[in-house]
Order: C-alpha cells, then sequence, then structure tokens
C-alpha cells in the first residue's frame, strides 16, 4: 500500500494489535465471491508454497489501495490483519519481492489472457451480468523512458509511436482494447502494439467476440456490438451481427443524411438521458433524433440522426470566435486596399480583382460602383442559418454563399447506425 494502514501501540504493559484495513475487506468479500483465488490457483501451476491466487489478490488489494513498489509489497502487509483479508494466517514474507517477481513470471507464463477471461466468466455468471450489449474501445497508454529490443523471446506486444489518443505523439505507447458489458464491466482485455490501428483491431476483436460469448452460451443475435466510427469498414460491416456505431463524416451518405433530416424537420423528442442531476453551470443536453436510412457498400442500414442541445450552445460559442477572426481580418484587408492610390482606371480595375479574390471563412470584399473597398454584411447570413436549422428553410447568401450552413450543422448532428 502507498501508506502503511495498520499499528501495534502498547496499553497497560499488554499489547493490542489493531489494523486500518479501510475498504480492503470489502474487496476481498467481492474477490471470494469471484472465486480469484481458487481460479488463479487452476491456471497457474507452480512448484512454489506461496498460492498464486493469494499473491494476485495481494497485488489487487495493493493496486486499489494507493499501489507499492514490489519490493515495499511485504513491509506493507506487515502491520496488517491478513487473516481478514485472505482468510487465513500467512506470513508476510509470502509477498517478498523475491516471490511476487517469480509469480508474475509464472502468470505471464500460463497466459494472463486466459486467467483474465476465466475470471470474466466468473463474473458474468456469479453477479448475473448482463451481455445485451456488448462496448468496444481502444486507449493509448503512454510510456516514459527507453524500452530496448529484446532479442530471442517474443514480445506480446510492441511499445512504439503511433496514433496518440492523448495527443502526445512524441511518445512511444501500447494500446489497451477493452471489452466489455452491463455499462463498464470488462469481460476480454488485450494489450495491442502502439501503432495498431483500431480498424482493424475492431476486425479482430468481431472474429473473436461471437466464438468468446458462444463458448459460454451466448448466441450471436443475443447481443449489440456497440464501438466507434473505426469499426466502419465493408470488412467489419460484413461480419458483423447487431451492431450500433456512429458513421464517420467522411462518408457522403452522412451529410445527406443529416441534411434530409433537417429538410425534414420531424424530429422526435428524447430529451435527457444524463444520469447525473443538471447544475446551473451544467446545465444538461436535451437530445431528439430523426430515423432513417443509409446504404453503404451497395446494403441499407438503419440510420438516426441524432441532435444534441449542447453541441448547438459549444459550436454557436465557437463560430461566434470564428466570425469574429473572419471579420477582423477582412476589415485589415479592407484597410491596406483603402490606403492604395491608382492613376488610371486600369490599375484599379485589376486591383479590384485582385481584392475580390481575397476572402476569410465568412466574410469577403464586394466593390462599389465608385470603386472603393467594402465589407458584405455576411454576419447576417450566418444568423440566417442558425434559424434554419429550427425552420428548415435553407436559404443561400446570393453575393457570399452561406459557408456557416454547413459547419453548423456538421457541430450541431451526429449520425448513429445499425
Amino acid at each position: 500500500m502507498a501508506e502503511p494502514f495498520g499499528s501495534s501501540p502498547h496499553n497497560n504493559g499488554q499489547a493490542i494489535a489493531t489494523a486500518q484495513v479501510n475498504h480492503l475487506p470489502i474487496i476481498a468479500h467481492y474477490a471470494r465471491r469471484l472465486g480469484l483465488v481458487e481460479i488463479v490457483n487452476r491456471l497457474v501451476p507452480v512448484e512454489m508454497e506461496v498460492e498464486p491466487g493469494v499473491i494476485v489478490l495481494g497485488m489487487v488489494l495493493d493496486t486499489l489501495s494507493g499501489r507499492s513498489p514490489l519490493y515495499h509489497l511485504e513491509s506493507a502487509f506487515e502491520s496488517c490483519d491478513r487473516t481478514l483479508l485472505f482468510g487465513q494466517e500467512i506470513p508476510a514474507s509470502y509477498f517478498s519481492d523475491d516471490n511476487v517477481g517469480r509469480m508474475l513470471d509464472h502468470l505471464f507464463d500460463a497466459g494472463t489472457q486466459k486467467i483474465f477471461s476465466a475470471l470474466s466468466v466468473s463474473g458474468l455468471q456469479r453477479f448475473e451480468l448482463s451481455t445485451r450489449h456488448v462496448h468496444f474501445d481502444t486507449t493509448s497508454v503512454n510510456l516514459y523512458g527507453e524500452y530496448l529490443e529484446t532479442s530471442g523471446d517474443k514480445v506480446p506486444f510492441e511499445i512504439t509511436q503511433g496514433h496518440s489518443k492523448d495527443q502526445r505523439p512524441d511518445l512511444k505507447q501500447f494500446v489497451l482494447s477493452l471489452l466489455c458489458v452491463d455499462g463498464d464491466v470488462p469481460i476480454v482485455g488485450k494489450l495491442e502494439d502502439g501503432n495498431s490501428s483500431d480498424k482493424k483491431i475492431n476486425h479482430q476483436v468481431l472474429s473473436e467476440v461471437s466464438r468468446h460469448m458462444k463458448a459460454h452460451g451466448v448466441e450471436d443475435k443475443a447481443f449489440i456490438y456497440i464501438a466507434d466510427a473505426a469499426m466502419v469498414t465493408q470488412e467489419n460491416l460484413e461480419q458483423a451481427g447487431p451492431f450500433i456505431t456512429r458513421l464517420p463524416a467522411t462518408y457522403n451518405e452522412c451529410e445527406r443524411a443529416i441534411l434530409s433530416a433537417i429538410d425534414a424537420d420531424q424530429w422526435e423528442e428524447v430529451g435527457r438521458i444524463a444520469l447525473t442531476a443538471p447544475t446551473p453551470n451544467r446545465p444538461g443536453a436535451t437530445y431528439r433524433v430523426h430515423e432513417q436510412t443509409v446504404t453503404l457498400y451497395d446494403q441499407q442500414y438503419r440510420a438516426v440522426v441524432v441532435h444534441s442541445s449542447a453541441h448547438d450552445r459549444r459550436r454557436q460559442k465557437r463560430l461566434e470566435r470564428e466570425l469574429e477572426a473572419s471579420l477582423k481580418a477582412i476589415k485589415a484587408m479592407e484597410k491596406a486596399h483603402l490606403k492604395k492610390q491608382f492613376f488610371c482606371r486600369a490599375d484599379a480595375e485589376a486591383a479590384a480583382v485582385e481584392a475580390m479574390a481575397q476572402e476569410t471563412a465568412y466574410h469577403q470584399h464586394k466593390l462599389s460602383n465608385a470603386s472603393t473597398v467594402r465589407i458584405a454584411p455576411a454576419t447576417a447570413h450566418f444568423f440566417a442559418c442558425r434559424l434554419c436549422f429550427f425552420s428548415g428553410i435553407l436559404p443561400y447568401a446570393t453575393e457570399v454563399g452561406c459557408p456557416a450552413r454547413g459547419r453548423w450543422l456538421r457541430g450541431s448532428l451526429d449520425l448513429k447506425f445499425c
């Protein structure tokens, strides 16, 4: 443990042992219900006096109370009530760094994935977890320092640079993939190379999850696979059973479906779905949906366009900042053009053509008959776009067009399909 949680004070000449165990008995109780010690003992054969399951339980207790270095694990358990936590009187020397280090090697040799799968199946059965919805996702874990190549031994995964979800491309990493049920209970976990593609990992998981679930009495049609947009490839869609995912905006069908939902303007109100109560600073998002179909790789899928009020608010603030920056930039261009003097009409017309070609995200120049430069009021067009989102009217400005239209809608809407 990160901090000692036991002491042995003396009172009136008699030794009274006390131990502050905090939440650890609760963890130990759930470990017993899970059958952790028995499962690990069965799957990890050793010729040592110490039990693998007890060592694993000790590391679990230590990790969930602050996590000590392995060489401090023995001292961390010296003053605690080991009988209460482990159900038997064991010496603190059980958790010496030599014993724990050797046990980690045995765990690796036995197969950590096999141990994890056995524990997850036990959890599904003993705690009656729902397997109706199966959630999959990955995350990258950053590492610091030098990780040299190992010679001879086959490594389970490669620590290398790849797409960093923490925005740290300068660091090496590995990828952790998890398959969860009943909200957030992991049943399958795997470590991948640091440069692994989420699309390929999804393909591997889709191949394994059916076999894994079927081996434990869950048929293909009995669960729904839920993943992020990395799942959407032709190969994955053909392989998947029932699923829910987000259609990437790189597909033309995504924008078509969103604009079609806006044109139809027939939304079904969902309201708030967050479990946390709204606050004045965070009023909570409300949702509404519109159902239709999309066609991907000659196959039709049910699609739901989802509108979020929270996305609306965030996108509005961002667009207001972009409008302000656009107006400031176009005014600076205007100021530069107005300083120019021309001594013939041909030079003035050439400068006018150059000025008309200059524009910013939401503004462009327009020349009056007097050959002076002014700015078209595109801000009014932006607010027309905001209004058309709710009214279903999609006007285009004749002078500038309406670039805010597409940006606003993509910021406020998302497309889920299954």
